[in-house]
């Protein structure tokens, strides 16, 4: 049934305080942003739904969180560990302890909404200083207390869970700092619980605040950047939707210190050594198994937004627009910035979302032959000096064309990018009705990406009505990340890791990565083996016996370092 003028009772207000949606709800707590009506239509039509579904939200987490798990640490430790920050940065508390034990991946907010409390530390820690750091450490060691790290509640994979209880550290509260600014060297040093957005401020108001001669940014910018911070960006070895031009994090990275169990860590600020294995490379992805990351270093550039082109097109098909962006990558006439192609599934929806459908643009498209199902939508920016972004621009230009696009002007590219950072804001509204959006990527080659993409979507789409957008990011010459978004009418937990397992199955056996850039957490863990080879975790496991001999950092299955054997899946086809 449709009721004409019907708007869905999606939830806009002030949250309760301390309630379980306080901690669920993505980004700021004031911020929203509801379907438009061509999504809402598209939700309707695929999962059977009516308006009068939609008046009756469920499941919204506004009730308070409950005070009834106690602190298990004996008090002498938490008087031992609070004397170290002081009290007004100690909390035995549900809720906050709560806060900083879920992340952002929807098993975390499904859990939320149904009240369940799990794997959350005893004891919350804001340290101060890397002073403060060192004796947490090694009074955690002395008495293997488990230790986890909380930066920005980003993570999709259950990252930074508490499995074991014990202490989790706070990092965004004190330690978000600028350390040193280099304008010769062209890098900055912050400590790790500076958000994205502080960063890019400093950089971008280089002049004012460091004496520079002009702005500058890292380029680093996820779909997370507004709420993540820089020491999960490395320790996951993250992606930015900038990342084919200036690289990911680990790209960025110059110099790291950490805080570990045997030692303090701390790597040189050298742009490249031949001094053996790359100890930043081991370090990077380590995801809070090895130590505390206290602060990086990392390689800034020019900031120039003036220079930047934009662009779009739409392809007739999916072979000719993938031979478009691999053959873009392998010009070697320069990188673009943001680059995005979409297959076909994932460009109808993004037309609804963009606001191109019913539009001028939208009917020139159909005249031109470009067919609803069919049809591919790429997106960027050329960035840099003024020279290399317009010849970046024409080039990209002159490869599509070739490839049978048609150009669909800046336009869709500036709507993009005024979503990019809020469109995560309608997962919530989405779920009030039973309706989940996820994600999952992986890194493929050019020889390999058809297979993964047609095995998993396959996967996906065996479980009717069932929405599965994939689009082709952070590019490569040798290849890119393939994502997966898929939509489906789940409440379910365990139907929704079922599910979840299923594509992560499918993701190994046609022979990707189980990760480009969100990391592997304990979520995906159990995958790890079959993708890097026992050979690789066997190196893992001696690294963390080094650093962490006692086995008190992270544990619970992090990166597979002490996952039990019955939880271990292998995929991988036989020979690759």
């Amino acid at each position: 049934m449709r009721n004409a003028g019907f708007t869905p009772k999606w939830f806009e207000g002030s949250l309760p305080e301390r309630s379980f949606r306080s901690i669920f709800k993505w980004g700021d707590p004031e911020a929203y942003k509801h379907p438009n009506k061509r999504l809402y239509a598209l939700m309707k039509e695929t999962f059977g739904l009516d308006d009068e579904h939609f008046m009756h939200p469920r499941e919204t987490g506004m009730e308070t969180v409950p005070e009834n798990l106690p602190c298990r640490l004996e008090s002498r430790h938490v008087e031992a560990l609070t004397a170290v920050v002081g009290s007004e940065n100690a909390f035995t508390d549900v809720y906050h302890r709560l806060r900083v034990a879920y992340g952002k991946t929807m098993v975390d907010a499904m859990r939320l909404r149904k009240g369940i409390i799990e794997n959350i530390p005893d004891l919350v820690l804001q340290p101060k200083s890397r002073e403060d750091l060192r004796a947490i450490v090694d009074y955690c060691n002395e008495h293997v207390i488990p230790l986890y790290v909380y930066g920005g509640g980003s993570s999709v994979t259950r990252g930074v869970e508490a499995v074991k209880g014990g202490v989790t550290l706070d990092m965004r509260v004190h330690l978000n700092r600028v350390l040193k600014f280099d304008e010769k060297n062209h890098t900055i040093t912050v400590e790790a619980g500076m958000q994205g957005p502080e960063l890019e401020r400093q950089l971008r108001n280089a002049v004012a605040l460091h004496g520079a001669s002009r702005a500058y940014t890292c380029g680093h910018l996820p779909q997370s950047f507004e709420y993540s911070a820089v020491g999960g960006w490395v320790t996951t070895r993250g992606s930015g939707q900038n990342s084919t031009y200036y690289g990911n994090a680990a790209d960025m990275v110059i110099a790291q210190d950490y805080v570990c169990p045997t030692c303090d860590l701390r790597t040189g600020e050298f742009p490249a050594a031949a001094n053996g294995p790359d100890i930043d490379e081991i370090m990077m992805g380590s995801e809070g198994a090895f130590g505390v990351l206290y602060a990086a270093t990392l390689r800034f550039r020019m900031y120039a937004p003036e220079n930047t082109r934009r662009y779009s097109y739409i392809f007739p098909n999916w072979e000719e627009a993938k031979e478009a962006a691999r053959e873009i990558m392998q010009g070697e006439f320069g990188h673009p910035s943001v680059f995005r192609l979409s297959d076909p599934e994932e460009s109808d929806v993004a037309l609804k979302l963009y606001g191109v459908e019913g539009t001028v643009l939208d009917t020139l498209m159909r005249l031109r032959g470009f067919k609803k199902g069919e049809r591919c939508l790429m997106l960027g920016t050329a960035d840099g000096e003024a020279g290399f972004s317009r010849h970046v621009a024409r080039k990209v230009h002159a490869v599509c064309k070739r490839h049978g696009a048609m150009s669909t002007t800046g336009f869709v590219q500036k709507s993009w990018e005024h979503g990019r950072f809020r469109d995560p804001y309608m997962r919530e509204d989405l779920q009030d009705f039973g309706i989940l959006m996820d994600t999952l990527e992986c890194s493929v080659n050019w020889s390999n990406l058809e297979e993964v993409h047609t095995g998993v979507r396959a996967f996906c789409h065996s479980r009717p009505n069932t929405i599965c957008m994939t689009h082709m990011s952070h590019f490569y010459p040798q290849g890119c990340n393939l994502y997966f978004i898929f939509i489906a009418k789940m409440d379910d937990i365990d139907e929704y890791l079922a599910y979840q397992s299923g594509i992560l199955d499918a993701i190994q056996k046609h022979g990707a990565t189980m990760s480009h850039h969100h990391g592997i957490g304990k979520a995906f863990a159990p995958w790890l083996e079959g993708d890097v080879g026992p050979e690789a975790i066997g190196l893992f496991r001696a690294i963390k016996r080094y650093f962490d001999p006692k086995g008190i950092m992270n544990p619970g299955g992090t990166i597979a370092l002490d996952l039990p054997d019955e939880k271990r899946r292998f995929m991988r086809k036989p020979g690759r």
